[in-house]
């Protein structure tokens, strides 16, 4: 449980930070910011215990997937 509370403070603060740069100008980062809000979801449902279904996790994780991916195609042509 303790790596679980762990891992929860972590992706809250990428979350956060991702969300303070984005608002600094870099807006695909929201896409990240978005991301690890929802890997802090998932991780307080499996701590709490909440009841969650399948379908609704999977549809979670695949817009999860799709903001990271539109983030780090942001930080490429950023670079590029």
């Amino acid at each position: 449980m303790t790596m679980l509370l762990v891992s929860i403070v972590l992706e809250a603060a990428v979350a956060v930070i991702a969300a303070l740069a984005a608002a600094k100008g870099r807006p695909y980062l929201y896409g990240l910011a978005f991301t690890f809000a929802v890997y802090v979801i998932y991780d307080l449902a499996r701590a709490l215990r909440w009841p969650a279904e399948g379908m609704l996790l999977s549809v979670l994780f695949l817009a999860a997937t799709l903001a990271a991916l539109y983030a780090v195609w942001g930080l490429y042509r950023e670079r590029a």
